[in-house]
């Protein structure tokens, strides 16, 4: 779902961002959700902050001795 906002932005960055949306063949609301979502839509959501953490105290963790032999082994799982 879209909402409407007002934003302001100093005259020459606004200029600056049309003209790199434009460059791109956006539109500006576009361009500047696109910039949005590149800086603050990476953040991880509640099963990958548990993953992290997990790693990060060594819970369920597998050595990897041979990374050509594990990444083959995924191929064929997925077969």
């Amino acid at each position: 779902m879209k909402v409407q906002t007002a934003l302001r932005f100093d005259k020459e960055l606004l200029e600056l961002v049309k003209a790199k949306a434009k460059a791109q063949k956006r539109s500006l609301n576009n361009y500047i959700e696109y910039l949005l979502y590149r800086e603050v839509g990476n953040i991880p959501n509640e099963e990958t902050k548990k993953a992290i953490e997990d790693a990060h105290n060594d819970v369920n963790l597998t050595v990897i001795d041979d990374l050509d032999q594990f990444l083959d082994e995924i191929v064929n799982e997925t077969d």
